[in-house]
């Protein structure tokens, strides 16, 4: 009798692990890969920097011409929470939603403050859109909408 029930929740295990998957659209499913190449890229890049050779990066407007400046650490952490982010969500963590939530919401913020913050703290900056926010808030409405699904494991 126990080998049945440990079937029956072993299958329901496995169905919450494919209905959550269903809940992302192509799109997050896209960039979730997208940002985990990213973060391999960015790890090569710190290697990089501990031998002298540092490249230019950037994210949501902030530049750096390598990632030990502040700048730079700052983008670093981004770009490696995104990487975490597109990890979880992959992979159907329990806390997955809240922690894109925090990665949608901490972008909105950068790319609002790269918009109208740095014009006019840094001389030469002028205000530019970012093109950025055209996908995070639609990102941060639709993890809204699919978080209780989320935590029930439903896709229905």
């Amino acid at each position: 009798m126990s080998t049945i029930e440990d079937k029956n929740e072993f299958a329901e295990f496995e169905k919450t692990k494919a209905a959550r998957k269903n809940l992302l659209p192509w799109w997050i499913k896209f960039f979730c890969w997208v940002f985990m190449i990213f973060g391999a890229f960015m790890i090569f890049i710190l290697g990089l920097a501990l031998f002298n050779l540092s490249m230019d990066i950037s994210i949501y407007g902030l530049e750096a011409k390598g990632p030990l400046s502040l700048y730079g650490c700052l983008i670093t952490l981004v770009v490696l929470y995104k990487s975490y982010t597109g990890y979880v969500l992959w992979f159907e963590k329990d806390n997955a939603i809240y922690i894109a939530q925090i990665d949608a919401i901490v972008g909105i913020l950068l790319c609002t403050a790269s918009m109208f913050l740095l014009p006019t703290l840094e001389e030469g900056n002028r205000f530019t859109f970012r093109l950025e926010l055209l996908f995070l808030i639609p990102y941060l409405i639709r993890l809204n909408k699919i978080k209780k699904k989320w935590e029930e494991g439903t896709s229905n």
